[in-house]
């Protein structure tokens, strides 16, 4: 059988999409899977040993450059690759009407939720088959009873296994201190973060008890919010701006991650890694990480976040 995934983005959505793959691939033998995805998030797919074929689009890039990418060929490249294979079903995971469009170019049963349950209700014209999956649930759990519809099995929802083979990951290239913790404090939504002083509070509590901590130093004006914050912590290593790929990388050797509500706390969680995440707005019951030593705190003090650290340690 050959399946077609369409999920393009974000960071989070793709990675919440893994178990949905693994529950397949355990119940369908000899099973196909291609995914289309964001360019920019193309590798997160291949972390999964039962993908086989990624194909890049850049809509985000795209849509600021029209005339660009009529004359540069990329939308016929990336139509042609689209069309080459005739696929049984072609999944629509994201169910926005960009992701419904895309559905509509490839080659196959087209599949989706039904008006009531996609993110936009014009998503479902497009689909030849629809499915009812209740809204009020984890975005992970919506995805895996999806692809449980469609291709006709059931799974356990108390085990969620993403499916990243963690023991073929190298380690880091970057010079990092032996039994590290990592810090991400970055978030692309202001409303997401945790304030500076609050995460200085807490390499404080780190530094008193010879703790190391890595940060990721982002990018942009990432940068010097992160530089801010490490600035006379002897403990703390900051890091340059980094790949996905050496993200994971770095992620995957941590013992311990805190972080606020970003797709790496979802690549934290899909790694099994000890994790905090805080979050500040958004609600952790509906997009909040699923897994393994997941510990979820809404708005907490400098104070309690270390205590939480502490006892893990």
């Amino acid at each position: 059988m050959k399946l077609l995934i369409i999920k393009t983005s974000s960071m989070g959505d793709i990675i919440h999409t893994l178990p949905a793959i693994t529950d397949a691939a355990q119940h369908i033998p000899n099973l196909q899977i291609d995914w289309v995805v964001e360019e920019c998030f193309a590798e997160i797919p291949l972390w999964h040993p039962a993908i086989t074929n990624v194909i890049p689009v850049a809509l985000r890039r795209w849509r600021k450059q029209p005339l660009k990418t009529v004359r540069s060929n990329e939308w016929r490249n990336f139509y042609r690759q689209l069309r080459a294979t005739e696929y049984d079903f072609v999944i629509d995971a994201q169910g926005l009407i960009k992701s419904a469009f895309l559905t509509q170019l490839a080659r196959g049963i087209r599949c989706g939720f039904t008006k009531y349950s996609a993110r936009e209700s014009l998503a479902a014209l497009v689909y030849q088959q629809h499915y009812e999956i209740k809204k009020q649930q984890h975005a992970i759990t919506r995805t895996r009873e999806l692809f449980a519809a469609i291709l006709n099995y059931s799974f356990n929802p108390a085990i969620v296994n993403y499916g990243i083979d963690t023991q073929r990951i190298p380690m880091s290239n970057f010079k990092l201190p032996e039994n590290y913790s990592v810090f991400i404090t970055n978030t692309s939504r202001s409303d997401k973060r945790w304030p500076a002083e609050n995460w200085r509070a807490l390499l404080q509590h780190c530094q008193q008890n010879n703790l190391s901590v890595v940060l990721p130093s982002g990018t942009g004006a990432e940068i010097a919010l992160t530089q801010s914050i490490a600035k006379d912590f002897a403990n703390t290593t900051l890091l340059p701006s980094c790949s996905l790929k050496q993200l994971l990388e770095i992620l995957a050797y941590a013992n311990f991650i805190v972080s606020v509500d970003t797709g790496l706390s979802h690549l934290a969680a899909a790694l099994a890694k000890p994790t905090i995440v805080i979050y500040q707005t958004s609600d952790p019951t509906l997009i909040g990480t699923q897994g393994e030593h997941q510990q979820h705190l809404i708005d907490p003090t400098p104070n309690e976040v270390w205590e939480k650290l502490y006892v893990a340690h």
